[in-house]
């Protein structure tokens, strides 16, 4: 069947290719054979090798309410964490539709991942209850819808490292159980299979620890043991996922000065980024080097990415509790721009991922 009569499937290909991902739910309405063209994973590859693809910076994110004054005796709510998405290319901001029955809000502390068009949110923390919530929620960009994944397995488990592979796996390592014993567990989600596994145990407990992926490995980074609670390891170890073991553990992979959290986040090209106080800082081999300083409004980062250019995304504060805000790191010229900003989306970003569809 043709995607557009009397139209070369090309040239109609090419027409859905150039289609703003925003218009993709309207296309999976209109026909069966549209909402299956645009699934393919062809579709994303070639969107984004003719340079049509758009990248997508997408938060767990605080709502801001109205300020109002409280009288003595009562206590400041929880805030309601909701999705929100940055296209930095035109610096616009939408909000996701909430998922269906968390009038609350998303977990606090979740994780997020994305993975081909989907965006996968795992665990985190009742925003009533503050019980440990093994959820797992995924949203479809094709469709704008959400729908519930298998819950992830293996008992509680908070504040745990977490990154995908971009196109179909979600991998979660450490963290800590309800007795906040850190956990040398690993496992991963196949999303399109809606299904974990069990992987091999990391080298050492990792509670509140940070992950990338690149270069086909898992990278966990930090951590403490349920011995060392709050003393930061610099160590981190890689999961090879061809191989399906991890290597040896990186003494000193975390440059001194690093502040904790790490915020870190790698380029295609294999570089990694992290931020460090007052400046940006880039991975080259086995040294860290000062790539520039952050802006004063931003240094207390929340989220950073690298976009296909080479360009680094930061969204942060100036201090806590102040308004987030973003900036544009241009690798060509070494300057910030800061990206447009809107006072619905000035709220405490808890986590993010990066897209590109």
């Amino acid at each position: 069947m043709e995607l557009i009569p009397d139209l070369l499937d090309t040239l109609a290909r090419e027409c859905l290719l150039r289609t703003s991902y925003k218009q993709f739910p309207l296309i999976s309405s209109v026909c069966k054979v549209w909402k299956r063209e645009i699934s393919l994973p062809d579709f994303l590859r070639h969107r984004k090798a003719s340079g049509r693809s758009q990248e997508l910076v997408v938060l767990s994110q605080a709502r801001v309410d109205p300020v109002s004054q409280l009288g003595s005796g009562k206590t400041i709510p929880t805030p309601v964490y909701r999705i929100s998405v940055l296209e930095p290319e035109s610096g616009l901001w939408t909000e996701l539709p909430p998922v269906p029955g968390k009038s609350n809000g998303l977990p606090l502390f979740c994780r997020l991942a994305s993975v081909g068009t989907d965006l996968v949110v795992i665990g985190g923390l009742d925003p009533v209850t503050w019980r440990t919530s093994d959820s797992v929620y995924i949203f479809s960009f094709l469709t704008s819808t959400w729908r519930s994944g298998t819950s992830m397995p293996g008992g509680p488990r908070s504040f745990f490292a977490c990154a995908s592979d971009s196109e179909r796996n979600v991998f979660v390592a450490g963290g800590h159980d309800e007795d906040k014993n850190a956990l040398t567990s690993a496992i991963m989600y196949d999303v399109a299979e809606d299904r974990w596994a069990l992987l091999p145990d990391m080298g050492r407990e990792r509670d509140e620890c940070s992950a990338t992926f690149h270069a086909g490995k898992f990278h966990v980074i930090g951590g403490y043991s349920t011995e060392e609670q709050g003393q930061f390891s610099k160590t981190a170890e890689s999961f090879d996922v061809t191989m399906r073991q991890w290597g040896q553990e990186t003494k000193d992979f975390l440059a001194h000065g690093i502040t904790w959290p790490p915020v870190c986040a790698a380029a295609e090209n294999g570089e990694l980024y992290a931020c460090c106080r007052r400046d940006l800082m880039l991975k080259s081999g086995d040294t860290w080097q000062k790539v520039v300083n952050l802006p004063d409004d931003v240094c207390n980062v929340s989220y950073m990415a690298v976009r296909r250019s080479g360009n680094v995304v930061v969204i942060g504060s100036a201090r806590y509790g102040e308004p987030s805000v973003g900036h544009n790191w241009d690798m060509s010229n070494s300057r910030w721009a800061k990206l447009e900003t809107h006072e619905k989306y000035e709220g405490h970003v808890q986590a993010g991922c990066f897209l590109e569809i």
